[in-house]
């Protein structure tokens, strides 16, 4: 069996397991999840990785091991250099990752490959989650950004709509956390985190600010989706979970637009990204 491992890296966090190709899953005994700071200096965040990386594969073979790393844009993912210059991983900014972690781990560059981290979580989802075996495949990651990703049969790609006109501003500033936060203080004057302290609110203003909610999102949907004709959409992300709260309304809104989407909700969320890294990089190996 091939040996590799999924790597997950945000802004302040590297997750990772080894993966297992034949029944596409995490080996759950070496998932591995350490705090880094994107603030800190190129030295400390590249110990802070291969601390993490060595913690995961430290029983496999370091000349056979397969490293596929989901990670955050913007991202030069052929060559593996950070081209981030605003807020996080400053101070690797146009560093070559890729020669750096091969250096540092003895494995050769063509064994390490780099995936959108959008993309990564639809790869993930085609490749062991909710939707296997189908062939288009639209995802949206619902939380503090909004992310959006399409699978064609073969690769996923980063659609990128997060900044796309919407409304009067752009689709992240409607469908993305800070959305419900800005809405519940406009209409009580009173703070909430995000959807899951709205769960804990009146069903009055709960179900106001779903139904706003289930409305752009099907107003994205016809605006930005449609026209891929996806056999499926699959959702991600923290606002995902409160899907029960807006599905009926959301359904109603794409089936008056002669929309008849199956909507699929993420069942491995965060794993999805370190499966779809491990997935790309078996892809990029064959």
């Amino acid at each position: 069996m091939q040996n590799i491992v999924g790597i997950d890296i945000g802004g302040s966090h590297i997750t990772m397991a080894q993966v297992d190709p034949e029944k596409r899953e995490i080996i759950s005994s070496t998932y591995v999840r350490e705090h880094v700071n994107s603030f800190d200096d190129k030295e400390t965040i590249f110990s802070a990785w291969i601390s993490a990386i060595s913690k995961t594969s430290h029983d496999l073979a370091q000349e056979d091991l397969l490293i596929g790393i989901a990670m955050p844009g913007p991202f030069d993912y052929e060559n593996g250099i950070s081209l981030m210059l605003h807020g996080k991983f400053l101070d690797i900014y146009q560093v070559n990752i890729k020669e750096e972690l091969a250096k540092r781990l003895s494995v050769s560059t063509d064994r390490i490959h780099f995936v959108n981290d959008a993309a990564a979580f639809m790869e993930g989802e085609v490749f062991g989650g909710c939707v296997r075996g189908f062939k288009k495949v639209f995802g949206v990651t619902l939380g503090t950004g909004l992310g959006t990703t399409f699978y064609d049969g073969e690769l996923a790609t980063d659609e990128d709509l997060w900044d796309s006109p919407f409304k009067d501003s752009i689709c992240e500033d409607y469908l993305a956390t800070r959305w419900f936060v800005n809405r519940y203080q406009e209409l009580t004057g009173e703070q909430i985190s995000g959807t899951k302290d709205l769960l804990d609110k009146p069903a009055e203003i709960q179900t106001q600010i779903f139904d706003e909610y289930a409305d752009s999102f099907a107003e994205f949907i016809v605006k930005y989706v449609d026209h891929y004709k996806p056999e499926v959409l699959v959702i991600g992300g923290n606002i995902a979970k409160a899907y029960p709260h807006f599905e009926a309304r959301f359904i109603q809104n794409l089936t008056k637009n002669n929309i008849n989407l199956p909507v699929k909700i993420s069942a491995i969320f965060e794993d999805a990204a370190i499966l779809g890294a491990a997935s790309y990089a078996l892809k990029k190996l064959k």
